[in-house]
């Protein structure tokens, strides 16, 4: 019995497929089978039923790979802290990120990643909240970078930044700043359900509802370029995030407003499934983008009094 035989019933019961599990472990599916085959009968217990219909986890398997994610777990913790004894960040890490941060952080932050640390390896794919939090109590990925606080259970949280949230859009007064009241009367865009800054928005200016005042159209857009160019076309509002703001030409910055005090920002989080292995790499890593952000942040010279932390 060794610990990659206990990563890969864990992956099979994971997927309930030999061939997934076998593309998440990097092997060929004969060499995962024979290698639970072999556990099984070092065991002497069958720990899953292989049917026509599919791959079903038995009542034996169920007690024995609650045992090995633990196993597995203390073999990973027990890797972290010879690392951290040498003070080398290295491995791989797997990172779920949301899209309304993803295309203005990333940029900014991946190449200062691995220039520091050029024995991380980054695994990065841009995930909705609810699929990054399924994903980390499943193993899938290590952490996830998305607006906090959320209520899921099991999940720590390290707090990156606070990034202040604006207006763009065509206003009717010529004001330097905006309330959130005034925006219920303007047309709105947002973006398809599923996306935390939607519900952000809904919650901060306490919209009654949440179609665009355009006959005939339902729109799901699923990017800032989307919103952005719609309001052009057609008039109305949007809300965008900092970062996204200093991504803009200087002509379309004409167009964004900012709130006035308490201004309100999302707060963007590293999160984890608790307990967890990789506990030095997300400090690492948190470490880092807050030195490289933080400082460009509007939010980062307003008092904390002043910030009106959006939840959803």
């Amino acid at each position: 019995m060794n610990i990659q035989q206990l990563e890969y019933v864990i992956a099979v019961d994971r997927f309930k497929n030999f061939t997934r599990a076998a593309e998440h472990c990097y092997v060929t599916q004969a060499t995962l089978s024979a290698m639970i085959k072999k556990l099984e009968v070092e065991l002497d217990i069958i720990l899953f039923d292989r049917t026509p219909k599919g791959v079903y986890t038995t009542d034996a398997g169920l007690e024995i790979i609650e045992e090995a994610r633990k196993i597995v777990l203390h073999s990973n913790l027990l890797a972290e802290k010879a690392k951290k004894i040498n003070g080398t960040i290295a491995g791989e890490i797997k990172i779920g990120i949301i899209p309304t941060i993803a295309n203005s952080l990333l940029p900014k932050i991946i190449k200062p990643l691995l220039e520091v640390y050029p024995e991380l390896k980054l695994e990065i794919a841009e995930l909705t909240t609810d699929h990054i939090i399924k994903q980390l109590k499943e193993g899938l990925i290590d952490i996830g970078i998305l607006a906090t606080p959320i209520t899921a259970s099991e999940i720590d949280k390290v707090v990156l930044f606070h990034e202040s949230l604006m207006v763009y859009g065509d206003l009717s007064t010529d004001k330097k700043y905006i309330l959130p009241e005034e925006i219920r009367e303007q047309k709105v865009w947002l973006f398809e359900e599923g996306h935390c800054l939607r519900e952000q928005f809904i919650q901060l200016c306490s919209l009654k509802k949440d179609e665009v005042s355009v006959k005939n159209l339902k729109l799901e857009a699923s990017s800032f370029d989307t919103l952005l160019n719609m309001v052009d076309e057609f008039g109305g509002l949007t809300l965008i995030p900092e970062l996204y703001y200093q991504s803009l030409s200087t002509e379309r910055r004409k167009r964004v407003t900012p709130f006035n005090a308490p201004v309100p920002v999302r707060e963007m989080s590293i999160v984890f499934h608790k307990p967890h292995a990789k506990g030095r790499i997300i400090k690492a890593i948190a470490d880092l983008i807050r030195s490289n952000i933080n400082e460009t942040l509007r939010s980062h010279l307003v008092p904390e009094k002043e910030l009106d932390v959006i939840s959803f």
